[in-house]
């Protein structure tokens, strides 16, 4: 989208807006101007149906379809497995049936799977889509009948009530081309209102196996597992797990490299819908916690998301708290003093770093500290570099773990650093950080976002704290870009082995 085009679009609804980003646009900071534009058609409620017609573009992608697969080589069969229930007539077939013979992509088979005592419904002559020869008693019975009775590469576990647009199937062909060995493809989504309008993309992250845990982000876009590893993940087709989360979920620890994530629109989901189960889910991500023994024990958190408490080691590590500073004691005081009384975690030590602090208030407080014995003041009096003097005190910490904290920041939960730790001592983490909120309970740091802008920035800035974000990301441990370093943990030999800041 060209940023004349963004510009007249927002100048109908928010000419004041539009006309801001074009002074910014003439005066040459033009990542401003496309941001500012950016930021005002995303509150408007045409942004999507703009999105749609400019960039997803669906009907230009089928026509082009068959010219893009002439020179593929590979060419996956997927089975479409879904579910017949009471609920089933005829025009339900013959609208599944139609949705079929649509898709861009034509090596595909529906397999359906009768529940019992529904009624006997008629595919006509449509090549590709038959009953399963058993029926089920449930839903978990129907996705284990439809994968031993299914002839395809690709699974695909379709409820009755989602539809997928025409170039569904295409685009996860497309991306089977790059990556043939995929285990897992997945989505992104919308919903469909009653009056057939969509709305409320949920564009996904890429496989965030952290994330996964948290929410299933993947089963609503169609996930489409290879049958190969979801047979070879289980000893017999009985211990097949019983939901499409399920089947997600026994791909963690896989190679990331084997987890596609497809950005496009791969499915529309009904807005009225059954609730899913949060304790359904929680069971799942606890089985396979287990299954893995990962000795970590999950529960439900807000939003419904599931909270996943790594365990810690014993003895517990030291952490060295790091806080470089230069006068300004009242900050300085408010964080350590909470630190000292409202941290549960131990054991840790705190280093003080002094940047040529001056005031008598802060050298005073700063001689009352030296005297406690968690607490030791780093002298260092050149010019201000933050790198420098994190770096400094990091070769001086006794502790096998860092936390860098700025000295503006204050406690507001004794478990902080124990809920960073059971992350930081996992071998697969980096650095980890922390949820960070302004004076006003506003979100200043909930992860950072590479690409953001045009730049990089801080995922859901001036949010209200408790509000639900994207998808309840506010509200989920997840990989991000990167973390700040305003209140970051991290290995110490991590640390050290790239070099510091």
């Amino acid at each position: 989208m060209t940023f004349y085009f963004a510009f007249w679009k927002t100048f109908r609804s928010r000419p004041m807006a539009a006309l801001a980003a074009l002074f910014w646009h003439v005066t040459g900071r033009k990542v401003r101007a496309r941001n500012r534009l950016r930021i005002s058609l995303a509150q408007s409620p045409k942004a999507y149906p703009i999105w749609i017609n400019t960039i997803e573009r669906q009907a230009d992608i089928v026509a082009q379809a068959q010219g893009v697969m002439a020179s593929w080589r590979y060419r996956p069969l997927f089975t479409v497995l879904t579910h017949q229930t009471c609920d089933w007539n005829q025009a339900t077939v013959d609208a599944l049936r139609d949705m079929m013979r649509s898709q861009a992509y034509p090596a595909w088979e529906v397999v359906i799977v009768r529940a019992s005592q529904t009624a006997i419904l008629d595919v006509g002559d449509a090549a590709g889509c038959r009953f399963a020869d058993k029926r089920a008693d449930s839903a978990a019975d129907a996705l284990r009948i439809g994968i031993a009775e299914s002839q395809g590469d690709y699974l695909l576990p379709l409820p009755s009530s989602a539809v997928l647009p025409a170039t569904s199937l295409f685009r996860y062909a497309e991306a089977l081309q790059a990556q043939p060995d995929a285990r897992l493809l997945f989505g992104d989504n919308d919903w469909i209102d009653r009056q057939g309008a969509r709305r409320s993309p949920w564009f996904k992250p890429e496989w965030n196996e952290e994330l996964i845990f948290a929410q299933d982000y993947v089963s609503q876009a169609m996930t489409v597992s290879r049958k190969a590893a979801v047979m070879a993940a289980h000893a017999s087709p009985d211990d097949i797990p019983l939901t499409p989360y399920a089947v997600a979920l026994s791909m963690t620890g896989a190679d990331r490299q084997a987890m596609v994530h497809v950005p496009h629109i791969q499915a529309h989901l009904p807005e009225v819908q059954i609730a899913e189960c949060a304790d359904a889910r929680l069971s799942v991500v606890q089985a396979r916690l287990d299954q893995l023994n990962l000795r970590a024990s999950a529960s439900i958190g807000r939003y419904q998301m599931v909270k996943v408490d790594w365990p810690l080691p014993t003895p517990m590590p030291m952490v060295s708290i790091i806080i470089p500073t230069r006068d300004k004691v009242s900050l300085l005081r408010a964080c350590v003093d909470g630190l000292l009384t409202g941290t549960s975690y131990e054991p840790f030590e705190i280093l003080v770093v002094d940047n040529g602090s001056q005031q008598t208030s802060t050298l005073t407080y700063l001689d009352q500290l030296s005297r406690h014995p968690a607490v030791r003041i780093l002298r260092d009096d050149r010019p201000y570099n933050f790198s420098q003097l994190n770096n400094m005190a990091a070769a001086k910490a006794e502790g096998s773990y860092l936390c860098l904290l700025n000295n503006d920041t204050e406690i507001l939960d004794d478990s902080w650093l124990t809920a960073l730790m059971r992350q930081a001592v996992r071998p697969s983490a980096g650095a980890v950080g922390a949820r960070l909120l302004y004076a006003d309970r506003s979100i200043q740091h909930a992860g950072v976002v590479v690409g953001l802008g045009d730049a990089a920035g801080h995922a859901h800035r001036f949010a209200a704290s408790a509000d639900l974000g994207y998808f309840g990301r506010t509200h989920a441990a997840q990989y991000v870009s990167a973390v700040t370093a305003a209140c970051l943990v991290v290995a110490k030999d991590k640390y050290l082995a790239v070099g510091g800041l």
